[in-house]
């Protein structure tokens, strides 16, 4: 079955496939794991608010956003952003954002979603004698959060937000669709290049597959460290 396979076209674009393909990849990833842990960390605070008008405000953008899927918001971003900016900026011509700010900019509004549910289940795990204690010593909502709450539910929830990051590592993939040249991209180009498409797709399944499976395990190893600490 595999007489007729050529892998030499493997050989021949890795450096392209990982300078290029992979480090895109990564850097998405890591600067819109960034951005949505910051995001959605704000949203849970919003969430968990005593204010029912903020409160309710997030929960709708947290269910609006998880409602949709990601490749729709991808193009809508694509598309709208230069719009949405100059609209912002008051310029009469769509301003040139970028495929690559774009694309951060969608994953990071994106992910905030479903790492805002994250942290306010760490939020609300964290016991309320310690919210307590903390206002006996004279700390107001802010500094109790910053200072006792936050810290304890992040190290309770980092099992859990990296795993929503490998989710995010996969999905990114999804950028392939405006012609992006992340690691699926870049390993599409060469196969229509070459015509070798079955070749090059294995071989970004495999790729993704130990990289994934590696990463679950380092978490998994995190996991068991912080049930150990506890």
């Amino acid at each position: 079955m595999f007489s007729n396979f050529d892998f030499s076209v493997i050989a021949n674009s890795w450096i392209y496939l990982f300078q290029v393909g992979m480090v895109f990849t990564l850097k998405l990833t890591v600067l819109a794991m960034l951005g949505g842990v910051a995001l959605g960390t704000l949203l849970a605070m919003a969430r968990l608010s005593s204010l029912r008008a903020l409160s309710l405000a997030a929960a709708c953008y947290v269910n609006l956003v998880r409602a949709v899927p990601l490749v729709l918001v991808i193009f809508w971003f694509y598309f709208l952003v230069p719009y949405i900016a100059a609209w912002i900026i008051g310029a009469s011509e769509p301003v040139k954002v970028g495929t690559f700010l774009s694309a951060l900019i969608t994953f990071t509004l994106f992910q905030a979603a479903y790492y805002c549910e994250i942290m306010r289940g760490g939020i609300q795990a964290i016991p309320k004698g310690q919210v307590q204690a903390a206002q006996a010593l004279g700390m107001n909502y802010w500094q109790t959060m910053w200072k006792v709450v936050l810290p304890q539910a992040f190290r309770n929830m980092l099992p859990v937000l990296l795993t929503q990051t490998i989710v995010l590592f996969q999905d990114v993939s999804l950028v392939y669709v405006l012609s992006i040249p992340d690691f699926v991209g870049a390993a599409s180009k060469i196969a229509q290049r070459d015509g070798r498409l079955v070749e090059m797709y294995l071989f970004v399944a495999l790729v993704y597959f130990v990289l994934c499976t590696l990463m679950s395990w380092l978490v998994r190893r995190m996991q068991r460290r912080i049930a150990i600490i506890r």
